[in-house]
């Protein structure tokens, strides 16, 4: 359903944290956060729960019931944020917390070995929002929330330990301002450990890659006449210790008809003891490239040797963008020291092809409140977005010259809280905080110039928690009051709402969280095209759907069920079809799918990825996923710094 710009709804509609002063005009609600789109670029995807039964919805209102029955307890809650800051939503980024004033966390499993899913602690807050049974507009029930996985499907690895703490009610996947942005280490540190003595079940929210390299079982050496030679052909220095060397578990051996292969296997660089980062994955026509904790590293695509050196920086690495430009150039951040005080303000330039270091620079301070603790990088065109706590700073990814500057505006009345790249740069602002019209608006930037070109007020209590697409430009919305939330579909160049997602069906798209920043592209699971959004469901036993909705007017055009007994991913649009994955399971690896986006809709299966790797496969609990010119990648997101065993870090599959 459409409706005039910011004119609010009937019933309920998804946006800022705080309630609207003018409701939105009957927008459906909708599910969990995603990034929109497919992994355009080269760039992959990044972790969802399972919602409550649903409710009957209270005649009219905004959206969901104004008082939903309390669903069924997920974790512990947040500690409250410091005085005068607002609630913060969930929030998402890259499937992993941020470094910094973090502890240590516990190793879990080595090789990923599934584990049943663990009771949650009593906290009706780390949860999907109420589904009512006949969403009306603007008030559609959520989707499971941040990142947990499905209920019903083949066991995640047991997560490890670590720092990381469930959002706000924000829904699945909804990023919002965080409360800690920009204020004292202290108090940081002081929640993390609040958090972890709260719960240990925080980190499958947060994400953390589970284990070390340990032996999947088997027979070591066995071989078979579908086995190949070495998965891991190693750093090119013959030993491969540590970038890799011969497989230690054939993984290809036993193969069975109709598999693909295990092309190669990497293992992780060693981490310290509280664990590291390992953001982004891009693949290029020849190289497949991984930043983790101080290097970036690519490995030619078609035999998983070394395409370069290993580019290694002075400090860990705390955030990468996403995207890359057309001509193959990221930039990564990394840390300013090792000490608790250091921020994650040192830029630099990579050129994915060749692995060479381009301009470097350094991020300065804002003004009060301001912080580089953690920072967000998105690359839009040829310009990069750099997101501090409170503003955001274009650059020209060429040559790192400053273009423009988003800051706080009108003496505090609204400051910049996060952005995204891709095709458009949409940021969220937050305005009035701890003012009682306290809000959010949304708006467009020019990525050359910074220049607003709409701007779209969200009603009272409503945020936006992640935005699925950038073309078209699908926005989730979250109401933490209300536990409600929201899909608006924008039309083209303006803040005019097309459709609202009007479905009563729980979505469970993957969503990673972290303390520090708000990542609005940061889930796994959500494709589109220019007229139809892609998302799965939750999986109630095992297998789930994945559901086409109609852009034009919020309702659902088609569904298909995972073939399988495990639950599926979109991941992107490719010639007239949708690419999604499906998870291993116990008795078989994973398989990428395709599906026709029109006729009959069956899902065919374009790689069978081998058992003999599925134990391994299925432990990238905090991953990254993408599926380019025939072959399939995943990687961690995230390093443990467990000492047990030699973590993975990244694999490839393909004929």
């Amino acid at each position: 359903m459409t409706q005039p710009p910011n004119q609010p709804p009937q019933g309920g509609f998804g946006a800022p944290q705080d309630r609207p002063q003018d409701p939105p005009q009957n927008p459906p609600g909708s599910p969990g956060g995603g990034s929109g789109g497919g992994s355009g670029g080269g760039y992959p995807n990044q972790p969802g729960t399972p919602p409550p039964p649903p409710s009957q919805p209270p005649g009219g209102g905004f959206g969901a019931p104004q008082n939903p029955p309390p669903a069924p307890p997920r974790m512990p809650p947040a500690p409250p944020p410091a005085p005068g800051t607002p609630p913060p939503p969930g929030q998402g980024g890259y499937g992993h917390p941020q470094p910094g004033q973090q502890p240590q966390p516990p190793a879990g499993p080595g090789y990923g070995y599934p584990q049943q899913q663990q009771p949650a602690a009593n906290n009706p807050y780390a949860q999907p929002y109420t589904q009512p049974q006949q969403p009306g507009p603007y008030g559609q029930p959520p989707a499971p929330g941040y990142g947990y996985q499905q209920q019903g499907q083949y066991p995640y690895p047991q997560m490890p330990g670590g720092p990381g703490m469930p959002g706000g009610p924000g829904g699945p996947g909804g990023g919002g301002k965080n409360p800690f942005k920009g204020k004292p280490a202290a108090i940081i540190g002081a929640a993390v450990a609040v958090l972890l003595v709260a719960g240990g079940v925080v980190w499958a929210v947060s994400g953390g890659d589970d284990g070390k390299q340990q032996e999947a079982g088997g027979d070591k050496g066995a071989t078979s006449p579908g086995a190949s030679a070495p998965v891991n052909p190693g750093d090119g220095s013959g030993d491969g210790e540590g970038k890799g060397g011969d497989d230690p578990d054939n993984l290809n051996a036993g193969r069975q008809a109709g598999e693909d292969k295990v092309l190669w296997y990497k293992s992780a660089p060693d981490a310290p003891g509280s664990g590291a980062d390992a953001p982004g994955m891009w693949i290029t026509g020849t190289v497949a490239v991984k930043a983790a904790y101080k290097e970036i590293v690519g490995y030619k695509v078609a035999d998983g040797t070394p395409a370069y050196d290993p580019v290694t920086l002075p400090q860990a690495i705390c955030a990468a963008s996403k995207q890359a430009t057309p001509d193959g150039k990221v930039v990564v951040a990394y840390k300013s020291g090792t000490n608790d005080s250091a921020k994650c303000n040192q830029l630099v330039q990579i050129d994915l092809k060749t692995g060479q270091k381009g301009w470097t620079k350094k991020m300065d301070e804002g003004e009060l409140f301001d912080s580089t603790i953690t920072l967000e990088l998105s690359i839009s065109k040829n310009t990069l977005v750099v997101g501090r706590s409170q503003s955001g700073v274009g650059y020209s990814v060429s040559d790192g010259k400053q273009l423009w500057t988003k800051k706080e505006e009108k003496s505090g009345v609204c400051f910049p809280s996060g952005f995204t790249g891709g095709d458009r740069v949409i940021v969220a602002l937050s305005c009035a905080a701890g003012q009682p019209n306290q809000h959010e608006r949304v708006e467009e930037l020019d990525p050359a110039s910074g220049r607003t070109k709409w701007t779209k007020e969200l009603p009272k209590g409503w945020q936006l928690g992640r935005v699925y697409s950038t073309s078209p430009v699908v926005l989730y919305l979250t109401n933490e009051d209300k536990k409600q939330w929201n899909i608006s579909t924008l039309k083209d160049g303006s803040s005019t709402t097309r459709s609202q997602v009007d479905i009563n069906e729980s979505f469970a798209p993957e969503c990673g969280w972290a303390i520090l920043d708000r990542d609005l592209q940061g889930c796994t699971g959500v494709a589109s095209d220019a007229d139809t959004l892609y998302l799965p469901t939750e999986a109630k036993s095992g297998a789930n759907d994945i559901v086409a909705i109609n852009l034009a007017n919020g309702k659902e055009k088609w569904r298909v069920k995972a073939p399988g007994d495990t639950a599926m991913l979109p991941m992107k649009v490719e010639g007239g079809n949708l690419i999604a994955y499906e998870d291993p399971s116990y008795d078989a690896g994973g398989r990428v799918l395709s599906i026709p986006t029109g006729g009959a809709h069956k899902a065919k299966t374009v790689l069978q990825n081998p058992q003999g790797a599925a134990e391994i496969e299925n432990g990238f609990f905090s991953k990254a996923i993408d599926y380019v010119d025939g072959r399939f990648y995943i990687s961690t997101t995230r390093l443990t710094g467990s000492d047990k065993s030699q973590e993975k870090l990244m694999m490839a599959f393909g004929n």
